[in-house]
């Protein structure tokens, strides 16, 4: 079995997992504004998120002879570890429970506002039990700083959310009708626009005349595309959904910390720890399961006035599936390296990947045309936010400990 021993390595998972968690919901908010069902979506990442685990535990938990104290990943699945194995299947169903809602929250509130909030929540939540989980191996006086940096970039990610709605109040104002977006101007269901001919919703192509990337025709072409209409949507909505998904994640790694650590000696004498491959093994089949089963529901049951669709229909879908597969290697490969991290230097250290706005800003701006032609007030709120983030990564970093 490989371990990260050195705090360098630890490091250097973080920076790892930070890019690949930051990466992936960029890929399902396109496929989502593509016009692809989140239903089918999530079904095909949340299978190759499942086989990233299988792979981490047949490399990384197989590598070397284990040992009585340190065994590998196949020797501990016949060992009496089941109440370790409950606290990660339990850090498993509510990962699986948080990213479902971020996929809806992502098309009401938007990809970096979301990502900041969750993340947020996280940090705030879920550093501050790692660090006593973790028996304060984290030095304190670095690692709260680290938060207060988090809440600033908090605080400056709502006001980024609020100067760039306004800015597209006033883009929208400029539409015929004053603006109003009602059925004059769009018809959801058959993906066209007053005075446009119809879209191709399916492959996420639009008319003939694109409109530039910011402007008040954009952002109604964005709206006819999408599998979510949001337009007209409560924003209580979106904000409700996103601080649900942040509470989810917030407890996801204080239960695999207690998996792989059992600090509450809830093992018996003489069986050792589970290791942080078996643990994620665990970890992944029981979001597998629990992403599985919502998901087929939705099929049939829809929320949020999604079409009904079916297994056959899901099965039958290729359009986008490459993506959605690759969006669940770069989940699962980000949340095992994160756990890797996080074992050799401090899980409230490797909290750090909650930076990962850093990155879905950048995807954001690049692929969706997030903050073009916004006003400059927006433009400096937005600066203020990524580098209160980047403040915060480094400082979580340096406050990494090593676990004894």
């Amino acid at each position: 079995m490989y371990l990260v021993e050195s705090k360098g390595g630890a490091i250097g998972c973080m920076l790892l997992s930070l890019f690949f968690l930051g990466t992936w919901p960029a890929i399902l908010t396109l496929l989502e504004r593509r016009g692809r069902l989140p239903q089918h979506t999530y079904l095909d990442y949340t299978i190759t998120n499942l086989l990233a685990a299988v792979i981490i535990a047949f490399t990384f938990g197989e590598i070397h002879a284990g040992t009585p104290e340190a065994p590998n990943f196949l020797q501990q699945l016949s060992q009496d570890n089941w109440s370790s194995v409950l606290f990660a299947m339990t850090g498993g169903v509510v990962l699986s429970l948080g990213n479902l809602a971020t996929q809806y929250a992502w098309a009401f509130v938007g990809l970096s506002v979301t990502e900041v909030v969750t993340s947020s929540v996280t940090v705030v939540i879920g550093t501050t039990l790692n660090y006593f989980l973790d028996d304060k191996i984290n030095r304190a006086e670095i690692l709260f700083p680290g938060v207060g940096c988090f809440l600033i970039a908090v605080c400056f990610g709502s006001a980024v959310h609020t100067s760039n709605a306004a800015d597209n109040k006033i883009k929208l104002n400029n539409l015929p009708a004053n603006g109003k977006v009602d059925a004059s101007t769009i018809d959801a269901h058959s993906g066209m626009t007053a005075n446009e001919g119809p879209k191709d919703v399916e492959n996420g192509n639009g008319s003939t005349d694109k409109a530039k990337v910011g402007t008040a025709d954009f952002l109604v072409e964005v709206e006819n595309r999408r599998s979510i209409k949001v337009f007209g949507r409560s924003a209580v909505l979106g904000l409700s959904i996103t601080f649900f998904a942040g509470f989810c994640f917030s407890l996801f790694s204080p239960a695999f910390n207690l998996a792989t650590n059992d600090q509450w000696d809830t093992l018996k004498k003489g069986v050792p720890h589970l290791s942080v491959y078996t643990a994620f093994f665990y970890f992944s089949v029981s979001c597998f399961v629990v992403a599985v089963i919502l998901n087929v529901t939705f099929l049939y049951r829809p929320v949020l006035n999604l079409p009904k669709t079916s297994f056959k229909a899901y099965l039958n879908d290729w359009n986008g599936r490459g993506w959605a597969l690759l969006a669940g290697f770069l989940c699962g490969f980000g949340n095992g390296l994160q756990f890797m991290g996080g074992q050799a230097a401090g899980y409230a250290a490797a909290d750090a990947v909650q930076a990962l706005p850093l990155v879905s800003t950048f995807w954001g701006v690049l692929i969706f045309g997030e903050y073009r032609r916004s006003s400059r007030r927006t433009y400096v709120l937005l600066f203020g936010m990524l580098f209160m983030f980047i403040a915060a990564v480094g400082v979580l970093m340096a406050s990494s400990g090593h676990r004894k």
